[in-house]
């Protein structure tokens, strides 16, 4: 959708779609979803703003169940894949199979794979070798496959929200950085409190929920894309977000000795773009129409984490990539003249 088809009044109307139904949306998901408040935050921030998500937990803490759940929300089609050593390409994107009709005349007719989906599970996606991974970055990046030479687009909107295990290491292929660069959002996703823990396991032991009401549409959604996009950013608040990934690069004029010490590889520019993207839909959600400083540092540690590689001495100290994102919060000037609500 560009933005001459979205109208002003269907912008004001969007927003205030966005705000009336915000309390809904965490109501639907809470029958369902038990605590992990921010992590279902920063999935919705994804999807409005039309971003692929990684997200990294150990088993059963119902990763699967958050991302089907949210699919329902926007009543977008969904699919899962579950990935192994084994999973080939054609598995993801699709076949051709050879077709004979009544004449006798054959020809060749594409399957389409489960990756035709708008909301697409990539269940321990560093599970597979980097084949099967290349065929899944064209369509994290381009929303198309291409399969026997010729290309087939996916349906609108498209997601990626894939999975992966930070327990168990062997027999996985890392992500290449270019893959990872793809992500939006990194999001973590930890135990839950001992009273939350408790609702969870009274709840799934006795009746079912009732399905999950969905509240939007694909096409809402996609036209919660472009609102997205429209909402304003102050020069020095968008400046803040460039000087923020930029402070991570070691090596370059003015970087702080702690990444210079701690860091192989800092954050590129799709930090900066994600950032301000993240915090115009942060903004949203929280029923502002202007970005500040607040929406950025709210989405900073998803947006970096995966984009600043730690080098050996931080290994040996156990110098984690959230604390140099803390410190990095800390060092980075803030804009002078913001207006905070």
């Amino acid at each position: 959708m560009s933005a001459a088809e979205l109208s002003a009044e269907r912008e004001r109307e969007l927003i205030a779609e966005l705000r009336r139904f915000r309390g809904k949306i965490d109501a639907e998901l809470s029958r369902v979803i038990i605590g992990q408040k921010q992590v279902v935050q920063q999935l919705l921030i994804s999807l409005l703003s039309g971003g692929n998500c990684l997200l990294t937990g150990a088993p059963g803490l119902a990763k699967t169940l958050l991302v089907k759940t949210i699919a329902q929300l926007f009543d977008l089609r969904f699919n899962r894949i579950q990935f192994t050593p084994d999973l080939m390409p054609a598995d993801i994107t699709g076949t051709e199979v050879l077709e004979e009709d009544g004449s006798g005349a054959r020809t060749m007719r594409f399957i389409p794979g489960p990756i035709f989906a708008n909301v697409l599970l990539a269940d321990e996606i560093n599970r597979t070798p980097p084949k099967t991974q290349s065929a899944l970055l064209e369509a994290m990046q381009e929303h198309q496959v291409t399969a026997a030479g010729r290309r087939y687009p996916l349906d609108e909107p498209f997601f990626v929200l894939a999975t992966q295990n930070p327990i168990e290491m062997e027999g996985t292929y890392p992500l290449p950085e270019a893959q990872l660069d793809r992500f939006m959002f990194n999001v973590m996703i930890d135990y839950l409190s001992e009273d939350d823990e408790t609702r969870v396991v009274t709840q799934t032991t006795s009746e079912r929920p009732a399905p999950i009401q969905a509240l939007f549409n694909g096409q809402t959604l996609l036209e919660f894309h472009e609102v997205v996009r429209r909402v304003p950013i102050a020069e020095e608040v968008a400046r803040y977000a460039v000087r923020l990934a930029a402070a991570s690069r070691p090596g370059q004029p003015g970087t702080p000795d702690f990444i210079n010490e701690y860091v192989s590889w800092g954050a590129g520019l799709r930090a900066g773009q994600f950032l301000v993207l993240g915090g115009k839909a942060q903004a949203l959600l929280d029923g502002r129409t202007f970005v500040s400083t607040r929406d950025l540092q709210a989405i900073a540690k998803p947006v970096l984490r995966h984009r600043i590689l730690p080098n050996y001495r931080a290994e040996a100290k156990g110098v984690s990539v959230d604390s140099l994102i803390d410190r990095l919060l800390e060092v980075v000037a803030h804009p002078k003249n913001e207006t905070v609500n």
